[in-house]
């Protein structure tokens, strides 16, 4: 399993979003480390990628040991 790590914007965002989301993030996210599994696509124009949970976005960066989340947001603003 991956380690996962929260920058200080992905983790003042993740603080932002309803209870009942932030426990489906976390499970999705558990779920990505674990397994690579999860409706993830690769970001256009700069590193990284995108997993999708709802109307909400987490954008992340991935290497062979450890996840870096570095936004987490709803779907409307995460890409500006």
């Amino acid at each position: 399993m991956k380690t996962i790590t929260y920058t200080l914007a992905a983790r003042r965002g993740f603080r932002k979003i309803p209870g009942d989301m932030r426990v489906q993030i976390e499970s999705k996210l558990a779920r990505f480390a674990r397994t690579g599994a999860g409706d993830v696509k690769s970001l256009t124009g700069q590193p990284g990628a995108r997993l999708r949970v709802g109307d909400y976005r987490v954008i992340f960066v991935e290497t062979d040991t450890s996840i870096e989340i570095r936004a987490v947001g709803h779907r409307r603003d995460i890409y500006r």
